[in-house]
C-alpha cells in the first residue's frame, strides 16, 4: 500500500503541485510574520546595545506623569545643575556630565519645512565634547549660542554643509537660525545612531530653549571608576539620590527601549498573522476540493485495491499518508519562502532608519513549529472527509465506468439549516442586549451563520448558479458551461466557497470601516459649529502647537466672528492616568463645538475648577461640587472643583481644566488645534488662506476647512480599508488557484466527455467559452454569497458596537461591492485560462479512448 500511495501520487504531478502549492500559501504568511518579527526584534536589541555601549550608568529624575510611548521612560523632567556635582562626588563615580538630550529640536529644510524622519527622533543636546561614542567628523564644537553641530545624517537628509545656516524651532516653540560649525559621527563611522536627526547647542542655549531655563539638566552620564561594575555603581547612585530620580545601566536602557520597539511589533505580527489566517482559511477549502476530486478521480483505482485485499482502514491510511506528504512538503516550502518574506521585510523596515543593520537571519523555533503543525494540521483535517470516503468505496466499484455519485444533500442541508438557525438566535440575542455578554453572543452567532450557509452552500447554488448561468447561455458552449457548474453541487460549493470566505472576511471588515468613517463625518459636520481648522500633523511626541502670537493675528482678522482653541495633556487624576483638555476661551468653545449645559456653569472656568460632559460624569460618577486631585507633567498638585457638566458630546467629551492650570502645568501649554467660525456671508476660502498666511512661518500646522478637515480624520480609517484590500487581493488569489485545480481535475475527469464532444463538433474557441462559463458562474456565486455574508456579518458587529464605538447607521461600501463583483468576473475568465486551454489542446481519438 506505501508503494502504490507514492506511485499514485507521482503520477499525478499537476495535482500534486496545485494542492502543495496550496498548502506554501497557507503556512508562509505564518512563518513570514513571525520571521519578520524575531529578525527585527534582534537587530532592535543589536541597535539599542549599540546605543548604550559607552554608557555605565544614566541618570534621569523621574516625571510626574509618565507620557513616554513605545517604552522608556520619558526624561524631559529637568534638574538643578547642583546634582550633577552631587552624583560626581559619590564613591565609585570616575566622571560625571550633565547633559540636555531632548527629543523636540525641529530642522527646518532649505524650502523652510521640517526635515522629518522614520523614527521621529529629533534630539536637541547640549555639546560636552567627543568621546568615545561622539567624534567630529569637521569642524568644531560650537561657542556661541547661534552656533551649533548636528550630525551627519541630518546634513546628508537635509543636504546641508558646514558653515551654512539652519533654521531650528526648539522645544520652546522659538524659531531661531543657526550656523553649523561642525559635523559630528557615531562610533563605528555611523552617520545616525537610528535614523534620528540630532542638534547639539551651546549648553546655555540648551537648557534655555529645551528646558526652559539656565542652570538644568536632563540627564546625567556617569562613568565607573576603575574596578567599580555597571551594577554596583548603580546601586551606589540610586541610594544617594532616592526615589526621585531614575538610575539604570547601559544593559537596562537597551533592554527597555528595545522592549519598547518589540511591543509595537507585536501588533505589526497580529496584522501579519491576520492575513496568515484568511490564507489558511480559503486554503482549506483548495485542500479539501482537491483530495475530493482526487478520491472521485481514483474510485476504480481505490475498488480496485480493495478487490485485491485492501482493508478499509489501509485505504484511510493512504489517503491520508499522501495528505501527510503533501503537508510535509508544502510546509517546508512555505517556511522557506516565508523565511525570504520575513527577511526582506526586515530589510525594508530597517532600511528606514539610518545607521542600523538588519540582524543575520534566523529559523526562530516559533516559525519551525508554526510553520508545520499548521501546514500538516490544515492538510490533515482537509482531507479527513475525502479519506473517509475513500475508504467506504466497495470493490464492486472496480467494474464500473464513471466514479460513484455524490451521497444525497439531506444530512448537509439540514445541519447547515441547524447551524444558521441557532447562529441567527445567538445574533438576535446578542443585539438586543444580554448584559456582558452581547459581544461573545454576536461573535458566536457570526461564527454559526457563516458556517451554517457554508454547508448550505450546495443546495443553495443549484437555483443561484442556474440562475447566474442563465445570464451567460446565449449560446451552447454557454449552456454547457452553466450544466458543468451544475452538475456537482458539492464540488461547486466547495471551490465557490473559497471565494466566498474571502470576499465576506474583506465586505464585513469593508462594512465596519466604512460605517465607522461615515459616523465621525456626520459626527463633526453635526457637532462642529466651525467653517476653518487649525491642526498639524503630529510626527513625534512633540504636538505641532500655534503659538499665542499667532492664535491673537488670527482672532484679528476681520472675517473671523470666534475662535476656539483648545491644548491637552496627559494628568493623573485620583491616582490614575488620563488625558484632559483645555480651552483658551470655554465661552468661544461652547459656541463653535456646540457645547449645550447640562449642569452647572460651562461657558467659564476659574482657576481650580473642571468640567466634564454627561457620559463622563456618569461612568466616573461625579455631580457638580465634586473635587478630583490632579498630577500635572510638570510635578504641580492641585484639588480641582468640578462646575459644570454638559451634555454627551462626541467632539469635545472628557475632563476639561481652567487654562491658566494648564499654563502651569502643562507640558506643552500652546493649544494645538484652533476651531474659526467665520462672520456671515464671509468667504470661507479667504479666512482659510488669510490663516494660512499667518501660520506662514510656523510649518508645522495648517488651516484647512470643515469639509477637509472631516476628510483628514477619516482618512486614518481609509489607510486601514487599503490594508483590507491587500487582504481582499490575497484571499482572490488563493480563490484562483482553488478554481483552476477544481477545472483542471474537472476537465482531466472528463477526458472522455470533452473527446466526444469536439468529435460531434464543438470548436475549439467553444470549447474554450464553455470552460471559462464554468470558472466564471462558480466564481461569481462564491462572490455574491461573500458579499450578502459578509454585508450582513459587519452590518451585526456595527449594530453591536453602536454604543462602544459611536457608530451610526450602517453603511454599506456599495462601490467596492460592485467592484468586488466585477473583479469577480475578470478573476473568474483569468482563472478558466489554464483548464481551458488543456481542454482545447486534448486529442480527440486519444481523448474518446481514454480509460
Amino acid at each position: 500500500m506505501l508503494k502504490a500511495t507514492l506511485k499514485s501520487l507521482l503520477a499525478r504531478k499537476l495535482r500534486l503541485t496545485l494542492s502543495t502549492l496550496a498548502v506554501v500559501l497557507s503556512v508562509m504568511f505564518v512563518s513570514g510574520s513571525l520571521v519578520l518579527t524575531d529578525t527585527l526584534g534582534r537587530t532592535f536589541d543589536n541597535l539599542f546595545a549599540n546605543i548604550y555601549t559607552y554608557t555605565d550608568v544614566q541618570v534621569s529624575a523621574k516625571p510626574a506623569v509618565d507620557t513616554a510611548q513605545g517604552g522608556g521612560q520619558d526624561t524631559n523632567t529637568p534638574f538643578p545643575a547642583a546634582t550633577v556635582d552631587k552624583v560626581a562626588g559619590m564613591s565609585g563615580v570616575a566622571k560625571a556630565t550633565g547633559q540636555v538630550f531632548l527629543n523636540g529640536a525641529q530642522p527646518l529644510g532649505k524650502n523652510g519645512k521640517i526635515v522629518v524622519n522614520q523614527t521621529g527622533q529629533q534630539y536637541g543636546a547640549n555639546w560636552t565634547g567627543e568621546d568615545d561614542l561622539v567624534h567630529l567628523l569637521s569642524g568644531r564644537g560650537p561657542q556661541a549660542d547661534d552656533e551649533v553641530v548636528i550630525n551627519n545624517g541630518l546634513a546628508k537628509t537635509a543636504n546641508l554643509k558646514l558653515g551654512e545656516k539652519i533654521d531650528v524651532i526648539t522645544r520652546d516653540q522659538q524659531r531661531g537660525s543657526y550656523t553649523i560649525v561642525g559635523l559630528l559621527q557615531y562610533a563605528g563611522g555611523r552617520d545616525s545612531m537610528a535614523g534620528e536627526s540630532a542638534i547639539f547647542f551651546t549648553t546655555e542655549k540648551a537648557q534655555e530653549s529645551m528646558l526652559g531655563k539656565t542652570g538644568q539638566f536632563n540627564v546625567i552620564d556617569v562613568r565607573a571608576a576603575s574596578g567599580v561594575s555597571d551594577d554596583q555603581l548603580r546601586d551606589t547612585v540610586k541610594a544617594g539620590l532616592g526615589d526621585q530620580f531614575l538610575v539604570q545601566t547601559g544593559a537596562e536602557l537597551s533592554k527597555e527601549s528595545s522592549q519598547g520597539i518589540k511591543d509595537i511589533l507585536k501588533y505589526v505580527n497580529y496584522v501579519l498573522l491576520g492575513f496568515g489566517a484568511v490564507a489558511l482559511l480559503v486554503g482549506v477549502f483548495l485542500i479539501l476540493n482537491t483530495f475530493s476530486i482526487i478520491v472521485a478521480q481514483r474510485t476504480q483505482e481505490l475498488a480496485l485495491l480493495r478487490a485485491m485485499g485492501a482493508a478499509r482502514g489501509q485505504v484511510l491510511r493512504s489517503v491520508l499518508l499522501e495528505a501527510l506528504l503533501i503537508g510535509i512538503v508544502g510546509s517546508a516550502f512555505g517556511f522557506l519562502v516565508g523565511l525570504g518574506l520575513g527577511a526582506l521585510g526586515a530589510r525594508a523596515f530597517v532600511s528606514l532608519a539610518d545607521g542600523a543593520e538588519v540582524a543575520s537571519l534566523g529559523f526562530p523555533i516559533s516559525a519551525v513549529v508554526a510553520s508545520f503543525v499548521i501546514g500538516i494540521g490544515v492538510t490533515i483535517v482537509a482531507a479527513l472527509m475525502p479519506a473517509v470516503k475513500a475508504s467506504r468505496v466497495a470493490p464492486i466499484a472496480a467494474m464500473r465506468e464513471s466514479a460513484t455519485p455524490d451521497r444525497p444533500l439531506t444530512r448537509l442541508t439540514v445541519s447547515g439549516a441547524i447551524l444558521t438557525a441557532l447562529g441567527a438566535g445567538a445574533l438576535i440575542w446578542g443585539l438586543a442586549g444580554a448584559g456582558g455578554a452581547t459581544l461573545a453572543l454576536v461573535f458566536l452567532g457570526v461564527l454559526g451563520v457563516l458556517v451554517g450557509v457554508a454547508l448550505l452552500t450546495p443546495i443553495i447554488s443549484r437555483p443561484v448558479v442556474a440562475a447566474i448561468g442563465s445570464a451567460l447561455s446565449w449560446s451552447i458552449p454557454g449552456k454547457l458551461g452553466r450544466r458543468n457548474s451544475s452538475r456537482n453541487p458539492r464540488r461547486t460549493a466547495i471551490t465557490a466557497g473559497a471565494v466566498m470566505v474571502g470576499i465576506a472576511i474583506v465586505t464585513a471588515i469593508s462594512t465596519i470601516f466604512t460605517s465607522l468613517s461615515t459616523a465621525l463625518g456626520d459626527t463633526l459636520d453635526r457637532d462642529l459649529a466651525a467653517d476653518v481648522v487649525v491642526l498639524g500633523q503630529q510626527t513625534s511626541e512633540i504636538p505641532p502647537v500655534i503659538t499665542p502670537e499667532q492664535l491673537q493675528q488670527i482672532e484679528d482678522l476681520s472675517d473671523v466672528r470666534t475662535t476656539a482653541a483648545f491644548t491637552a495633556d496627559a494628568v493623573i487624576v485620583n491616582g490614575e492616568q488620563t488625558f484632559v483638555a483645555s480651552y483658551l476661551d470655554p465661552a468661544a468653545a461652547v459656541t463653535v463645538l456646540k457645547l449645550k449645559a447640562n449642569e452647572g456653569r460651562i461657558d467659564r472656568l476659574a482657576a481650580g475648577e473642571f468640567m466634564v460632559d454627561r457620559k463622563t460624569a456618569d461612568d466616573r460618577k461625579f455631580k457638580l461640587g465634586d473635587t478630583i486631585a490632579v498630577t500635572f507633567p510638570k510635578g504641580q498638585q492641585k484639588t480641582l472643583t468640578l462646575v459644570g457638566i454638559t451634555d454627551p458630546t462626541n467632539v469635545a467629551g472628557g475632563i476639561v481644566v481652567d487654562y491658566a492650570d494648564a499654563q502651569a502645568g502643562f507640558t506643552f501649554p500652546q493649544p494645538w488645534q484652533a476651531f474659526i467660525a467665520v462672520k456671515d456671508g464671509a468667504s470661507v476660502a479667504a479666512v482659510k488662506d488669510q490663516v494660512n498666511e499667518v501660520l506662514k512661518d510656523n510649518p508645522r500646522v495648517q488651516a484647512y476647512t470643515k469639509d477637509e478637515y472631516i476628510s483628514t480624520n477619516q482618512q486614518g480609517l481609509d489607510s486601514i480599508l487599503v490594508i483590507v484590500q491587500i487582504l481582499l487581493l490575497i484571499a482572490l488569489f488563493i480563490s484562483v488557484l482553488g478554481v483552476i485545480n477544481t477545472l483542471l481535475l474537472s476537465v482531466i475527469e472528463r477526458t472522455r466527455e470533452l473527446g466526444m464532444l469536439r468529435a460531434v463538433g464543438l470548436r475549439r474557441g467553444q470549447t474554450w467559452r464553455m470552460v471559462t462559463t464554468e470558472s466564471i458562474v462558480i466564481t461569481v456565486f462564491g462572490t455574491l454569497l461573500g458579499l450578502v455574508v459578509g454585508a450582513g456579518l459587519g452590518a451585526a458587529i456595527v449594530t453591536a458596537l453602536k454604543d462602544v464605538l459611536g457608530f451610526g447607521a450602517v453603511t454599506l461600501p456599495w462601490v467596492l461591492m460592485v467592484v468586488y463583483f466585477i473583479a469577480s468576473i475578470i478573476v473568474g475568465g483569468i482563472a478558466g485560462l489554464i483548464p481551458s486551454v488543456r481542454a482545447v489542446r486534448l486529442n480527440i481519438l486519444g481523448a474518446i479512448a481514454y480509460e
